[in-house]
């Protein structure tokens, strides 16, 4: 009689395509369509005469249309799935981001670059949502963090290129940045829809780290909730929008600040920005398995007091030493927050309905994220600094911490 085996679970789980893809999808859609903005304004600032208000409306017009994103996003995800509407919204920021770089006015690169902020809508919010379907609660953090690096490791691209180019082509140099970087996006978006998959049931598989089947009809079932999670939700968007208000600011900005206010070269002030990618590829991953081990809550509470340290150094006039201590902290920390709190969501809401509370807490973090650059370049046109702004900054995420130590465990 033949004897029966035992199924072996495979050796690779799908779920590494997933946090690999992913990786790649953050680095098109928020990394090369939002954060290598900061590289480029400097060059694009002289060539179109933009003040400093102009520089700031930009990338709030980018946060604008990232919110129009968050409030359809769940809607379309529903519609086409969350595959094809991160596919969607990557060809969305490809393509708009090659036109800025054909634009000749500021009124043209504005409704372009709210376009690309749809798009990285598009595809950031219905990927973090993949995240609670495709991991069990334990790999969650660490999940979101190795996608979230894709973040860091396009910083470090842009602080190298970017500089590179200008110095290859001049005051042209911006121009081939965009396009250059829009053609890799759409090289991603043709990768997403190739790989991504909306569920491990479309594998045959079950969530990455549940060494079992899950039972018929407890799948989704969410491993985690609370008494009232509607104030959870907007307790936990109050604290995303501090941080989307204040990150924005230095990521926009602190290039423009090392080169008019310290005197520092583009190419210097590139390879600032290139350490800030280099040590934020480790953020996500980092502070995700931290808060997997401590919780979300400890974990917010270190990464703020980490953000409020470094914004505080940068707005006080201090010796250049501590700039750079500044920089080093900003980078450390850099995508820890929407890591723990793409994990939280999931925690306390589930798998089934993490993907429309991620949109929900999303709004609040557009929300600061539209308010934080546009006030910051009225503060530096105002008085011809930086300084004030990113002692706002630092303000708000001592706000953060208060927030956040009065967060609810979630209940098991």
């Amino acid at each position: 009689m033949p004897t029966t085996s035992t199924r072996r679970p495979p050796q690779f789980h799908y779920g590494w395509v997933i946090s690999i893809t992913g990786t790649a999808v953050i680095f098109a859609c928020l990394g090369l369509g939002r954060f290598a903005l900061g590289m480029l304004l400097p060059a694009m600032g002289t060539a179109l005469d933009l003040s400093y208000a102009r520089m700031g409306l930009i990338s709030t017009g980018n946060f604008t249309g990232y919110m129009f994103a968050v409030a359809i996003a769940g809607y379309v995800a529903q519609r086409l799935g969350a595959r094809w509407t991160i596919a969607l919204g990557l060809v969305l920021v490809g393509s708009t981001i090659i036109l800025v770089g054909r634009a000749e006015h500021y009124l043209q690169i504005l409704p372009l670059y709210v376009a690309t902020g749809v798009g990285s809508g598009l595809s950031n919010v219905p990927l973090m949502g993949l995240v609670s379907h495709w991991f069990v609660k334990e790999a969650r953090g660490r999940a979101a963090g190795i996608m979230i690096s894709g973040n860091g490791i396009a910083i470090l691209c842009a602080g190298l290129y970017i500089p590179w180019i200008n110095t290859r082509f001049g005051a042209d140099g911006w121009r081939h940045g965009w396009v250059t970087m829009g053609i890799v996006v759409l090289g991603v978006a043709l990768m997403s829809a190739m790989l991504l998959r909306n569920n491990p049931r479309e594998k045959g598989t079950t969530p990455m780290g549940r060494p079992e089947a899950v039972p018929n009809g407890t799948a989704g079932t969410p491993d985690t909730h609370t008494r009232k999670p509607r104030w959870i939700m907007v307790h936990l968007g109050l604290i995303y929008a501090l941080f989307g208000a204040t990150y924005v600011v230095y990521a926009t900005f602190i290039v423009t600040t090392l080169v008019d206010e310290y005197g520092f070269s583009e190419q210097v002030a590139g390879n600032f920005w290139a350490v800030v990618g280099a040590l934020s590829i480790f953020s996500g991953p980092l502070f995700g398995w931290l808060s997997d081990r401590l919780g979300r809550r400890t974990g917010m509470l270190l990464v703020f007091s980490l953000f409020t340290t470094a914004y505080g150094l940068v707005g006080m006039q201090l010796p250049v030493i501590w700039l750079y201590a500044s920089i080093a902290l900003y980078g450390i920390v850099a995508w820890s927050v929407p890591t723990i709190m793409a994990a939280a969501v999931g925690d306390y809401l589930g798998p089934n309905r993490a993907a429309k509370a991620f949109g929900f807490v999303t709004l609040y973090f557009g929300t600061g994220q539209i308010l934080g650059p546009v006030l910051a370049g009225f503060i530096a046109d105002s008085t011809g600094s930086f300084r004030s702004a990113f002692g706002m900054c630092a303000a708000a995420t001592l706000l953060a911490v208060i927030l956040a130590f009065f967060l609810p465990r979630p209940r098991q």
